[in-house]
């Protein structure tokens, strides 16, 4: 038997059955609408007012919800996005749509990462009701976290929501986290001239370039890991790494073109766009001299650093209630647009993240009453005073 109500099990195989995966390949990407709408259906029933707000851009597939109890300035948010990772659905041993329960755990695609973060949320609302907020609990959910964060983006662009504090439920194993890396990916497109190869000077080999640009870029990763350095991540420096290259046609043609493709993990106080800069500027350094064209081109436009406020008040209340200082993560979130806001914002959350994005991703049953009484204390202390 499980440690939890029957009706929570339900809501956990609600969110898990309606697909929402997002994905940068339009044939498998699919609308988070319905999970949007189920939420809105359950926090109104809770007393909740709820705003479902489309996603510009999105061809009206793609959507946000917030979701207010209470009024006025100060409250806290509880964040969590809509949308899952795609699935290789052979792979998994029980069916990705439908809760399953076994071994104290509970299966089924985003239960950890991070749909199940909503029932949670409600189970822990629920003994609440009956008492005044003071300051409001805002909930809200977003779409496409895991492409593009629209989602979080065009909440940022709205100035909304705000409230004194924001937790943001990506599975921490219930640490809170205060910071973690940004990530830029970006691709390098070089075009020179194509020509037969028997004649070296009847074009102009972008592949050779390239070779410069990828030797100038190496320099360029190990002055960045001189540069930043923090202790508190397990890779204490930024990284630098190349991906993907492609170029050229035939073995007996000048290359005439070519692409590499590469990805940065962003420490705290690195800015994407100060990062883009420094590149272009080295390229057109190398490329300028051999008359080859050059393009930088953001593959998306990035995710920067987190790092909570130094004396959040939250971090604190956080560390003291779940018994785990803050901790570094790998991993990216939506933590930097909520702070944009001006909100005291960490990352906590149940599950485990080495549980997200794989075959059988699952919860442990464990952590899911912890997390509730975590909720609860956070919602007594921000919004019952």
């Amino acid at each position: 038997m499980s440690a939890i109500s029957k009706s929570l099990l339900q809501q956990f195989n609600t969110v898990v059955s309606l697909p929402s995966v997002s994905s940068a390949n339009s044939s498998i990407d699919t609308s988070n609408k319905a999970v949007i709408d189920h939420l809105a259906t359950e926090f109104e029933s809770l007393g909740f007012n709820c705003e479902i707000i489309p996603i510009p851009g999105s061809g009206d597939r793609k959507f946000n919800l917030i979701a207010t109890l209470g009024s006025g300035p100060g409250g806290l948010v509880l964040a969590g996005h809509t949308d899952t990772v795609p699935l290789d659905e052979e792979l998994w041993s029980v069916d990705p749509f439908k809760l399953t329960e076994r071994d104290g755990k509970l299966f089924g695609l985003g239960v950890t990462d991070m749909k199940g973060f909503f029932p949670i949320i409600m189970e822990a609302v629920k003994p609440l009701l009956k008492e005044s907020f003071s300051e409001p609990l805002i909930v809200l959910a977003t779409a496409d976290e895991e492409t593009s964060m629209q989602g979080a983006r065009t909440i940022a662009e709205m100035g909304r929501p705000k409230a004194r504090s924001a937790i943001i439920g990506e599975p921490t194993g219930l640490q809170p986290v205060r910071t973690h890396k940004g990530i830029m990916m970006d691709s390098i497109r070089l075009l020179g001239q194509s020509g037969h190869s028997s004649d070296p000077s009847l074009g102009n080999n972008a592949l050779d370039a390239m070779h410069t640009v990828i030797t100038d870029l190496m320099l360029y990763r190990n002055e960045l890991k001189q540069k930043y350095r923090n202790e508190l991540f397990t890779i204490p420096y930024p990284t630098l790494n190349l991906g993907s290259i492609h170029g050229g046609d035939n073995p007996n043609r000048i290359c005439g073109h070519c692409e590499l493709e590469f990805d940065i993990r962003l420490m705290p106080g690195m800015h994407i766009e100060t990062v883009r800069a420094e590149i272009r500027n080295r390229i057109s350094a190398i490329t300028d001299p051999l008359g080859i064209q050059f393009e930088l081109v953001p593959l998306f436009a990035g995710v920067p650093a987190f790092f909570a406020d130094e004396n959040s008040a939250l971090l604190k209340s956080a560390e003291k209630l779940t018994g785990h200082a803050g901790i570094s993560v790998a991993f990216g979130t939506e933590g930097p647009f909520l702070q944009e806001l001006g909100m005291d914002t960490i990352i906590l959350g149940p599950g485990n993240i080495d549980q997200a994005h794989q075959p059988d991703e699952y919860m442990s049953i464990n952590m899911i009453n912890p997390c509730i009484d975590v909720l609860q204390k956070m919602i007594s202390q921000h919004c019952l005073h």
